[in-house]
């Protein structure tokens, strides 16, 4: 069982910025999708952003685009999440989720390909 841990989560205002990172025992990048999601309060989890198999394409939510970049480091088997300019409502428990399976172009945005999680790293943003 692929064990993953997020860091990187704080209170911050409107504006700020915050760097997510995941790892974990055993997690090694490069075959299959892995992918940022957020639960925001009382809504469902969803997808932030996503690398699609093998690192073949990107993948962001349009309201986070040219805001956040989801990025890998190989060599640390560690993926990460620079999120700029942060908002109110980007505000939610960040999540990070690997496949089991290689996926292709945004399936890396479904919830349900996801495979493996971690327990969440809290993200509030001030006004």
């Amino acid at each position: 069982q692929l064990q993953l841990v997020e860091s990187g989560g704080g209170l911050v205002q409107a504006g700020g910025s915050l760097r997510l990172s995941c790892t974990g025992p055993g997690f090694t990048l490069g075959t299959y999708a892995v992918g940022w999601f957020r639960q925001a309060p009382l809504k469902e989890r969803a997808a932030v952003s996503c690398i699609s198999s093998r690192g073949s394409s990107t993948h962001y939510i349009d309201s986070v685009k040219g805001r956040f970049t989801i990025s890998t480091d190989n060599a640390k088997n560690t993926m990460y999440l620079q999120m700029d300019n942060l908002k109110p409502e980007d505000t939610g428990v960040y999540y990070c989720g690997v496949a089991s399976r290689e996926l292709v172009g945004t399936r890396c945005l479904h919830v349900h390909n996801m495979a493996y999680w971690g327990k969440g790293t809290q993200v509030t943003v001030s006004s």
